[in-house]
C-alpha cells in the first residue's frame, strides 16, 4: 500500500488521527511514522463532505508552452542540444604520478588514517566543483575521438548518482554535499516526481529512481505520486523501459531506444523496494546474475562491475529482495578481477569495494592493497581522474564516435564510497 493510500486508510479508521491529520498535517505524518519531510513543502489536506467537492489540479508546467515546444523539435537541432551543455569543457587531466602512493609497509591503522585524509581531501575538491545551486558537473566527450570537443553537463541524473555515492560518508562536508544537492534535485523535479537527463530529452526512469531515492522526503516522492507512472512503464514481461514516452512528449529516443537495461531496473527496484510490481524484474536481475549473463547486457553502463554495484544497491534497499543472491554476487565480483587481482581501473576497484561491502563480504579481498590503490591514484588537489562512467555506446556523434560521460568529480565521488567502506575493514 503507498503512502497515500496508507494516510486514508488510517483516516478512516481512526478518528483522532483524521482529526490531527486535518489540523496538522505534517507534525502528524512526521510523528506517526518517523519521517523528516522536506521543510519547504506545504502540506495541506482537504476533507471532502457530501455537499463539497474538491478537485486538485496539478502544478503548472515550469517550461512555458515555447519551451516545451522548443524541446519537443529541437531534438534535430544541435544548436538546442549546445543550450543544455556548459562550456568550456576542461582538457583530460593525467592521472596522479605513481610515486604518490602509500608504501605496502604501512600498518591497517596508518592506512586508514590515510584514507580518512584523503576522504576529506576529496570531499573538498567536490566542494569547489559543484556550482551555486548544488549541481554536479560532468562532461560529454567522444570516447572514440578525444579531438571532438568535449562539453560540461549538470543534468539531474549526475548530481543524484554522486550523492548517492556520498551517502557513505558521515563528513560534514559530505552531509552539506548532500544537502545542496537534494535542493537542486527539488528544483529540477517535474510533477508528479520526474526527472530527464536534458530537456530535449523525455523523462526516463533511470533518473527519476535515483533522484527519487535521494530526495525520499519530499512529500510527491514520499506518498509515491510517481509510483503508478513508472508502474505504467513496464514491458509485456514486467521490465521497466528506461525512457518514458508521453503523446506530448519528444520521441527523439525511438531510433536507438534500447530497453530492460539491468541496472535501470536495479535502480528502480532500489526505489520502489520489494513492491510486488517488481517480482518480474526481481527474477529477471536473479536470472541475469545466477546464469551469468551481465556481461554486455546494459547499453547504458560499459562495465560489468557498474551492474553489480547498481544491483547489489538495489539488493540492499529493497529487502528481502535478492539477498539471497549474495554469495553468488560476492563470487561474481571476485570473478571480475584480472591475474593480477585487479578490477580494473579507480573507478571499477571503487565500485567492486563498495559491491563487495553491500553483499557483505569485503573482506574477501585484501583491503590493505586495494586502499593503497585508491590513496595512490588520488590528486594533490584531491581529486581522482575523469574516466568512463557511463554512455551511449552505440549511438554516433556527427559520423563517428562513441557518448561517453564522465567526471573527476563522479569519479571522486565512488572513490570516497569505497575508501569509507574500507577505513571500516581496516580499523576492526
Amino acid at each position: 500500500m503507498d503512502a497515500d493510500s496508507l494516510l486514508v486508510s488510517r483516516a478512516e479508521e481512526d478518528s483522532d488521527f483524521r482529526e490531527r491529520l486535518l489540523r496538522n498535517p505534517r507534525e502528524t505524518i512526521e510523528t506517526e511514522f518517523g519521517v523528516t519531510l522536506a521543510e519547504d513543502h506545504e502540506i495541506r489536506v482537504h476533507e471532502e463532505s457530501y455537499t463539497a467537492t474538491h478537485v486538485v489540479l496539478p502544478p503548472r508546467s515550469k517550461l512555458s508552452e515555447a519551451e516545451r515546444e522548443a524541446a519537443r523539435t529541437g531534438a534535430a537541432s544541435l544548436e538546442f542540444l549546445r543550450r543544455t551543455l556548459h562550456d568550456p569543457a576542461p582538457p583530460l587531466r593525467p592521472s596522479a604520478p605513481k610515486e604518490r602512493g602509500v608504501r605496502s609497509s604501512a600498518t591497517s591503522g596508518a592506512l586508514a588514517g590515510a584514507a580518512r585524509e584523503a576522504i576529506r581531501r576529496g570531499l573538498a575538491f567536490l566542494e569547489s566543483t559543484i556550482d551555486e545551486n548544488g549541481a554536479w558537473h560532468c562532461i560529454r566527450f567522444n570516447v572514440a575521438d578525444p579531438e571532438i570537443p568535449r562539453h560540461f553537463e549538470r543534468p539531474p541524473f549526475v548530481s543524484a548518482l554522486c550523492a548517492l555515492a556520498l551517502e557513505s560518508s558521515d563528513e560534514p562536508r559530505a552531509r552539506a554535499i548532500c544537502t545542496a544537492t537534494k535542493a537542486y534535485l527539488i528544483d529540477t523535479i517535474e510533477y508528479p516526481g520526474f526527472w530527464r537527463y536534458y530537456r530535449h530529452l523525455p523523462p526516463d526512469l533511470d533518473s527519476t529512481a535515483l533522484c527519487s531515492l535521494v530526495i525520499g522526503t519530499h512529500p510527491w516522492i514520499w506518498l509515491g505520486r510517481n509510483v503508478p507512472g513508472m508502474l505504467a512503464n513496464r514491458d509485456e514481461e514486467g521490465r521497466f523501459m528506461t525512457w518514458v514516452l508521453a503523446e506530448d512528449e519528444p520521441n527523439v529516443v525511438s531510433t536507438f531506444r534500447i530497453e530492460a537495461d539491468p541496472v535501470v531496473n536495479a535502480n528502480v527496484l532500489a526505489c520502489l523496494g520489494n513492491h510486488p510490481a517488481t517480482r518480474d524484474v526481481r527474477r529477471w536481475l536473479e536470472a541475469l546474475v545466477t546464469e551469468d549473463r551481465l556481461e554486455g547486457s546494459s547499453k547504458w553502463y560499459p562495465d560489468t562491475v557498474t551492474i553489480y554495484h547498481a544491483i547489489t544497491r538495489a539488493m540492499i534497499r529493497a529487502k528481502p529482495a535478492l539477498d539471497h543472491l549474495r554469495p553468488m554476487l560476492a563470487d561474481r565480483i571476485l570473478g571480475l578481477r584480472d591475474e593480477k587481482g585487479r578490477f580494473g581501473n579507480v573507478l571499477q576497484t571503487a565500485q567492486a569495494v563498495s559491491a563487495l561491502y553491500n553483499v557483505g563480504s569485503l573482506e574477501s579481498i585484501d583491503a590493505k592493497r586495494e586502499a593503497e590503490r585508491l590513496l595512490s591514484s588520488q590528486r594533490a588537489d584531491g581529486s581522482w581522474p575523469e574516466l568512463l562512467a557511463f554512455g551511449d555506446q552505440s549511438l554516433k556523434w556527427g559520423v563517428v564516435g562513441q557518448i561517453g560521460h564522465g567526471s573527476e568529480a563522479v569519479t571522486s565521488a565512488f572513490c570516497i564510497e569505497a575508501l569509507e567502506r574500507l577505513v571500516e575493514v581496516l580499523r576492526a
